[in-house]
């Protein structure tokens, strides 16, 4: 396994090439060969499967230093992404995408840096009904219930601790601090105040709704900034 230095988290990228590869957005400039980025959620290079985004991703893999960690988000192509070698890295289940890319699925958990973290894809798309299913939307992006038991079998063999939490949406109690109405998504959005409830944690990082903020409880949700999982510190400003 190679070393790593530190981990940077950021939010969704949405298979927006220069994010990953032009130092104006603090990835490329900020982190090296020791280091890694974790994206939480709508990574997006893996949408519509064309030319273009695997010869992206075989750039990443042939000129990209660091280590590339996602959870999904709801704008991902998951039958495409379920597809990738799976195997078992860090005491999790992962995609393999490429070498240095890696999809981390829904509800486990890894031990990275010495640090314990939980993740825990998934979101509703609130813009689904402009979107053709199969094409730009699958109904995967919500998780089932088998993947809730996953996650829960996983937390309580842990004794519901861990260092970190990585996932896309928000537990209920925060999201709905932006949106009072999301029964859409409330099922993924209650478990995980489940999962806030019943689980010690030091930092809770999320997506999905397009801003950065530090929120109570230890939550932060990322755009475009790029923070230190370990100490929330900037690495780079939003």
């Amino acid at each position: 396994m190679r070393g790593i230095r530190k981990i940077g988290i950021t939010g969704d990228t949405h298979g927006e090439d220069l994010r990953l590869t032009h130092e104006g957005y603090g990835i490329k400039g900020n982190l090296g060969e020791e280091d890694a980025l974790i994206i939480c959620g709508d990574f997006g290079y893996i949408f519509f499967d064309n030319e273009r985004e695997n010869a992206f991703l075989d750039k990443l893999e042939k000129e990209c230093k660091f280590l590339v960690m996602f959870c999904d988000g709801n704008h991902e192509n998951h039958p495409r992404i379920s597809q990738y070698p799976e195997e078992v890295w860090n005491g999790g289940k992962i995609h393999r995408i490429r070498k240095n890319v890696i999809h981390l699925m829904r509800g486990q958990i890894y031990d990275i840096q010495g640090h314990s973290i939980f993740v825990m894809g998934g979101a509703y798309s609130i813009d689904k009904a402009m979107r053709q299913e199969g094409y730009s939307w699958w109904p995967q992006e919500m998780p089932s219930q088998e993947e809730y038991d996953e996650a829960t079998k996983n937390l309580k063999e842990h004794d519901f601790k861990v260092d970190y939490i990585i996932t896309h949406t928000a537990p209920d109690d925060t999201m709905s601090l932006f949106y009072p109405n999301h029964k859409d998504e409330q099922e993924l959005n209650s478990y995980l105040e489940w999962v806030r409830e019943n689980t010690t944690y030091k930092h809770w990082y999320f997506g999905h709704l397009h801003q950065t903020k530090d929120l109570w409880r230890n939550q932060t949700v990322l755009m475009y900034g790029v923070r230190d999982l370990a100490t929330n510190e900037i690495i780079f400003p939003d």
